[in-house]
């Protein structure tokens, strides 16, 4: 069968379709990937690739789309399931490399880690003005205790961090199997000294963290979004930053990507350019999880990580 890939993903998974299947990679987009579609058995996509309601309409072969990745926002799940399409997406790939780059941008906001080293570079010496704080016996808030979330608490346990944790998935009890400590979000405002978010962007989370959440937060606080952009309100953000109603953030994902707004003008955030899946070993695993999904979807069985099972049973 033909599988079409539009976002480049390890060659391992590429190499995994093609014991099975002739595959295509092209860079499609919008109305010329709707055009293209009608011919494709298999679609693989990462988070570059929209696949919207008019491509799906336009996929008269389509069985499966696979994302390489967790997050699953860029493509329509219901009018997918509606023309009976299997999306299936690849948890735990990218686990470690995001949490990893949480626990990175906890250390660069305690540390003055970005700011230092742009001061450095403008041949400033600016030590006293650079004091940072440790993490040790510091509250660590934890807003999703899923994979990813859970992931974090292991890395940061070895710095003799604190952890409250809230997911409404997860019992009081399960929480407290991992030693950390269950919470609402409401007590993580007030209490954690660094605050980050991991769960996925849904009407519900949409802009969780506005103007009343940032009311509540610590003026020492730090806050992390290494999970979707549009969970905090990037203006209500800018607006705590700006009045020091907390000390500091550090952003990898954005409302809208590239990111170029406001928030760039000021010292006590962090960016990157939403790399939290980008690591060798993060897209390896990741693309191979979801070719293998592929693969079973085209062979008539049943996937292991289907997102729209609910909707298609």
């Amino acid at each position: 069968m033909k599988v079409l890939v539009t976002d480049e993903v390890a060659k391992e998974a590429i190499e995994k379709l093609e014991e099975k299947h002739e595959v295509v990679f092209k860079e499609l987009r919008g109305e010329a990937l709707a055009k293209e579609i009608g011919g494709y058995d298999a679609l693989m996509v990462r988070s570059g690739t929209k696949v919207t309601a008019n491509i799906i309409n336009e996929a008269k072969n389509l069985k499966v789309i696979g994302r390489a990745g967790i997050g699953v926002d860029n493509i329509d799940i219901e009018e997918a399931s509606r023309h009976g399409i299997y999306v299936v997406n690849s948890p735990g790939g990218s686990t470690h490399s995001v949490a990893e780059l949480t626990i990175g941008h906890m250390l660069s906001l305690a540390r003055h880690i970005p700011y230092a080293d742009r001061s450095m570079r403008e041949k400033k010496w600016e030590k006293k003005k650079l004091k940072g704080i440790e993490l040790q016996g510091k509250n660590l808030g934890i807003i999703g205790f899923g994979r990813i979330g859970k992931e974090v608490w292991k890395i940061a346990k070895a710095f003799g961090m604190k952890c409250m944790a809230y997911d409404p998935w997860l019992s009081p009890e399960k929480i407290k199997e991992y030693g950390a400590i269950p919470s609402s979000i409401e007590d993580i405002l007030k209490n954690a000294d660094f605050i980050t978010i991991h769960t996925p962007l849904t009407e519900e989370t949409r802009q969780m963290i506005s103007h009343p959440q940032f009311e509540l937060m610590k003026r020492s606080a730090y806050i992390i979004n290494c999970a979707r952009g549009g969970i905090i309100d990037e203006d209500a953000l800018y607006e705590a930053l700006k009045n020091g109603m907390i000390a500091g953030a550090a952003l990898d994902v954005y409302e809208n990507e590239p990111y170029t707004g406001r928030l760039t003008e000021l010292d006590n955030i962090v960016f990157t350019p939403h790399l939290g899946a980008s690591t060798k070993e993060g897209q390896i695993r990741a693309g191979i999880i979801c070719a293998e999904q592929i693969m079973k979807v085209l062979d008539g069985e049943e996937p292991d990580y289907w997102v729209n099972k609910h909707l298609m049973k």
